[in-house]
């Protein structure tokens, strides 16, 4: 026969455990609320104009985010080209971040010769040309640079001489922790299913995709859907560049649909940082709001 002191206190013991679990369950829930769908960041050529007339210093771009409400950024090497190998300067920009709260995520690399050049001397030279920015980007903090997939000659020809190109540049990127990222960005690199090709060709954890939005025009007359072009990006996808215009099949341009764009962003299961890359200084806080009210409705 068990004791009814025996029988309260198995009660009690086991009331204790229930509401433990409840109350973690709901505090786990909680902690799932909050977390947003995805988070945002700006990219540095938003206020490209500002910063090629001198209206901004490349120094102050985490300021600038900051006071729009961003806490995390997207570089462009243009806007401090002849500081690499800077250690000073870099750790200026550094400290600016981090006195303000502000994630350096990437830099987006441009003006250092074709990944892809069909000439062996000159790919090699475009990789070596990217490694001080695999440098600069790891003593900044972010997980990647960005660079372009420019090529020459047939799509095959294209495909494995942008494969080569990125696979050494890879391989130096995973020595740093760092991921090495191509942007839909003209040319091939803006047909999503030869990009695809490529980064399967690399077939390297390390080298991944940035698709933006509205980067799908090939050249004049041609262009790839650009909802289709980012949902066959995505696997591969370490970050998101925002535009608030999109590209058919055929040429033509239209408004983002958020809604559209962002749940196929999400399906991809990808919940890193979509970048603003659009509206300008004047706009930024409009661009950032269009995109808060998005995830919003999405969460």
């Amino acid at each position: 026969m068990i004791s009814s002191n025996s029988t309260r206190r198995q009660f009690l013991a086991q009331s204790g455990l229930a509401a433990a679990a409840m109350c973690v369950g709901s505090e786990s829930m909680a902690a799932d609320r909050k977390m947003p769908a995805f988070e945002i960041s700006l990219a540095q050529w938003t206020i490209n104009r500002e910063l090629k007339s001198g209206k901004i210093d490349n120094l102050d771009f985490a300021k600038v985010a900051s006071d729009h409400g961003v806490f995390a950024v997207e570089y462009v090497n243009q806007f401090f080209m002849d500081k690499a190998n800077d250690k000073a300067y870099l750790g200026e920009m550094k400290k600016r971040a981090a006195d303000l709260g502000v994630k350096s995520l990437l830099i987006m690399c441009d003006r250092e010769g074709n990944i892809g050049h069909p000439d062996t001397a000159q790919r090699m030279k475009t990789v070596d040309n990217h490694r001080k920015w695999i440098d600069a980007a790891k003593f900044l903090g972010c997980h990647s640079i960005r660079v372009n997939a420019a090529s020459a000659g047939t799509w095959e020809e294209q495909v494995k001489l942008a494969a080569d190109g990125l696979a050494k540049l890879t391989e130096f990127g995973a020595e740093q922790g760092l991921n090495v990222i191509v942007e839909n960005h003209g040319g091939l690199s803006s047909n999503a299913d030869w990009l695809a090709e490529v980064i399967t060709s690399v077939n390297h954890e390390r080298c991944g995709t940035l698709p933006d939005f509205g980067n799908f025009r090939i050249k004049d007359g041609e262009s790839y859907d650009s909802y289709r072009g980012v949902r066959k990006l995505m696997p591969w996808a370490k970050g998101v560049s925002v535009k608030d215009v999109v590209w058919d099949d055929k040429a033509k341009q239209s408004p983002l649909d958020y809604d559209r764009m962002l749940k196929i962003v999400l399906d991809a299961g990808f919940h890193g940082y979509c970048g603003i890359e659009h509206g300008g200084f004047e706009g930024l806080n409009a661009s950032r709001k269009a995109l808060e009210t998005a995830r919003d409705r999405l969460s």
